[in-house]
């Protein structure tokens, strides 16, 4: 068994030592406070936040008036050139949305006109507030009764509030093109293929309302948006075509059906009232004749009136019956007594005797 070094030993020994003095000191110089800290400490009242608040606003007021005032001294130093670095000029059309050391400025959005700035201190932000116009790119849509299409549109818009476009959105103009886009599926997706062919109107109204709605907290107002085209698959288009073709025929030809109906009902009045009159027969006769005449023809057929041709031709029967009979025979010689033939003999006259036999 080797025996330890002194050195060694006394070492050991005096590690529990150091060990316990250092807890010591900590306890002196960190927990002892903190505990007399929380024993001592008071709740804290709402009160207390909002002067808390109110200082630091009064702070940055402090640092906001120092900055000012700097920036009129360098401006004053810089005289003539920093006055064009100070006046801007904002257009009829256009608004001025100001920041002083990131804060907006009250009073709203500047112009149209001249407005100042502070160099360095000051910064801005035109908008433009007219009408603007964009393509939304054609969005493959399923219909709801699941017919794929692509439908394109076109959306106009205009800011409304130059404060919110600036304020609430980054990039107003790329976020109103992305939510068309999903609005037009979304909106296009409810509808079956004949109300997005037929009801591009209410569908147009129902994208612009929508459109309206979401963009409202960016200050942007969606004024119209409209359909562009729609594309159908060729499958789609050729049944649709032959389905078009065949309801047209079908709806022809009841057409067709349906007008002989009437001129034939039409035909069988103007018989009736032509029978019921001779002279509206007449009448017709000469109006057809007259209209013949008309054409400038070198011959004219036209019949004659069945009053006139009847008796005519009542006699021609009766002499064609006739003819067909044969010639009649004489009616026979009548028989005259005559005393003279009593008495005379035969021999006496033998020309009388043969006319008699």
């Amino acid at each position: 068994m080797t025996a330890t070094p002194w050195c060694h030993q006394s070492a050991i020994c005096t590690l529990p030592s150091v060990a316990l003095a250092s807890a010591a000191a900590v306890h002196q110089t960190v927990v002892g406070p903190m505990v007399r800290f929380y024993r001592d400490a008071k709740p804290i009242h709402p009160t207390h936040l909002l002067d808390a608040g109110q200082s630091e606003a009064d702070s940055i007021g402090c640092v906001e008036v120092l900055a000012t005032v700097c920036s009129i001294v360098l401006m004053v130093l810089t005289l003539p050139i920093s006055l064009f670095l100070c006046f801007k000029v904002v257009q009829e059309y256009e608004r001025a949305v100001i920041f002083r050391l990131g804060r907006l400025r009250s009073g709203g959005a500047r112009g149209p006109g001249v407005f100042f700035v502070l160099p360095c201190i000051d910064n801005y932000c035109k908008v433009d507030l007219r009408t603007v116009s964009f393509d939304v790119p054609p969005q493959e849509v399923l219909t709801r009764d699941s017919v794929t299409v692509s439908v394109d549109a076109v959306v106009y818009y205009r800011i409304r509030d130059p404060l919110n476009a600036v304020v609430q959105v980054a990039n107003y103009s790329h976020s109103t093109r992305l939510l068309a886009a999903t609005t037009l599926r979304n909106v296009l997706g409810t509808r079956n293929l004949s109300e997005l062919l037929t009801e591009r109107e209410a569908i147009s109204h129902s994208m612009q309302v929508t459109l309206d709605e979401a963009t409202d907290p960016w200050g942007v107002q969606v004024e119209r948006v409209e359909i562009k085209d729609v594309s159908l698959p060729d499958s789609l288009q050729r049944s649709m075509a032959a389905e078009a073709e065949a309801a047209r025929e079908a709806r022809a030809k009841v057409i067709a059906a349906e007008g002989e109906m009437k001129s034939s009902r039409a035909l069988k009045e103007a018989s009736d009232i032509m029978c019921e009159s001779p002279a509206a027969l007449q009448l017709r006769y000469l109006q057809t004749l007259s209209s013949i005449a008309g054409e400038k023809n070198s011959t004219i057929v036209f019949p004659l009136p069945i009053e006139l041709i009847g008796p005519l031709m009542n006699f021609t029967s009766s002499l064609g019956v006739a003819r067909t009979q044969g010639p009649v025979p004489p009616p026979p010689p009548t028989m005259v007594p005559s005393s003279s033939t009593s008495t005379s003999s035969p021999q006496a006259d033998p020309g009388h005797q043969a006319q008699i036999e």
